[in-house]
């Protein structure tokens, strides 16, 4: 490929090198995909306010994100299996991260441990995210690690007590381990890339998970515990459990509805993340960006306010923090990165937002994130509480 301008550009050459169960693992959304592809082409139908004439240098696009500095008001999502797209993956997009001024959030399912990226990244704070297992005693230890290896901020998963139905993944063999089947094997051959990385790492299991477990001593053992341990008994009770046992920044990821963000707020947290698990849970859920103006408008002036889905662009990232979102979250779009073209792919994803956000900015207007507002806008093309 030649010159990379835009994360669709990222997304092409990342599904020429890395794994179709692993591509598509990432690329895909549950049942009809009706909700994921909603969370992209909703951000299309709004529109922006082109001004002239207005004085445009000395633009900043600096932020917090629950009072931590932020080069530009965007995080790096947590993703399962991101060492499955390139080698050490969270490692590699935890220091384009650390280098370019954004939160990196790790995955209670990522390949490489918090002790690995933490000790990769010289112990530079990050996120971490964590799904509550039945084993709470795991789930106690796994706080307490996070703990030690400085992470700044807790992201609490709230809308996974149950699994949602991909049907990529079930047609791949997705499973821990991998189905290594004929045709998943004749794929990986064609991935040389890919699989030098992966023969060069000693990382290639959940990390946070094998040899952490009584009785989950490799990858043989994960799936089956895994399949066991997600709780559909999870409930507000536990959340205030987990914020008491955490004691620092806890953002709850996963609300959609009005009454939860309420709830969310009475819960005490710093944050919460407006979310439909980038469409691969409840297939025919609104798209985050239409959810967000009503729950800012209910909830706005007690806790912060931040959404993930569908984020593609700098642009995306404006008309988010037009609607009230205080950051956003990129997901696929630093995993398309990662996986075409490793730590430099994530830099390249992160600068292209960069870019974006920066020009648009100045094209409506305005010279400072701070001052974005849904003025920016064309009436009538947004969605609204």
């Amino acid at each position: 490929m030649g010159i990379i301008t835009s994360i669709e550009d990222l997304r092409i050459l990342a599904k020429r090198r890395v794994p179709r169960m692993f591509y598509d693992y990432a690329d895909s959304g549950a049942w009809t995909e009706s909700t994921y592809r909603a969370n992209e082409s909703d951000f299309q139908k709004i529109k922006l306010r082109q001004r002239i004439l207005i004085d445009m240098e000395n633009r900043s696009t600096h932020s917090t994100m629950i009072g931590q500095p932020v080069s530009m008001p965007v995080a790096i999502a947590p993703t399962g299996l991101t060492g499955m797209q390139h080698a050490d993956g969270e490692i590699l997009a935890a220091r384009a991260a650390k280098a370019f001024g954004v939160p990196f959030t790790l995955s209670t399912m990522s390949i490489c441990s918090i002790e690995d990226v933490a000790q990769e990244t010289d112990r530079h704070p990050f996120w971490f995210q964590l799904y509550v297992m039945k084993d709470r005693d795991f789930i106690t230890r796994l706080i307490e690690r996070a703990k030690a290896a400085n992470c700044s901020a807790l992201v609490l998963t709230l809308d996974l007590q149950i699994l949602g139905q991909r049907h990529k993944d079930l047609r791949n063999g997705l499973s821990a381990p991998p189905k290594l089947t004929v045709a998943n094997m004749l794929n990986i051959t064609s991935k040389p890339r890919w699989a030098l990385g992966m023969l060069g790492t000693k990382r290639r299991q959940f990390g946070n998970i094998v040899g952490h477990v009584k009785g989950v001593t490799d990858m043989s053992k994960l799936s089956e515990w895994t399949a066991s341990q997600f709780d559909p008994k999870l409930n507000w009770d536990d959340v205030q459990w987990i914020k008491k046992l955490w004691g620092g920044k806890l953002i709850l990821k996963g609300i959609m509805d009005v009454e939860d963000a309420r709830l969310a707020a009475d819960s005490g947290a710093d944050a919460i993340i407006v979310s439909n698990h980038g469409g691969r849970q409840l297939d025919g859920a609104d798209s985050s960006i239409n959810a967000l103006p009503a729950i800012v408008d209910a909830i706005g002036n007690r806790v912060e306010i931040h959404m993930d889905g569908g984020i593609r662009s700098g642009q995306d990232v404006l008309k988010a923090r037009a609607l009230g979102a205080r950051g956003c979250y990129i997901g696929r779009s630093f995993l398309y990165g990662l996986g075409a073209m490793g730590q430099e792919g994530v830099t390249k994803a992160l600068e292209i937002i960069h870019k974006e956000l920066d020009l648009t900015m100045a094209f409506c207007g305005h010279t400072d994130i701070e001052t974005v507002d849904k003025r920016i806008l064309l009436p009538g093309t947004f969605p609204t509480a």
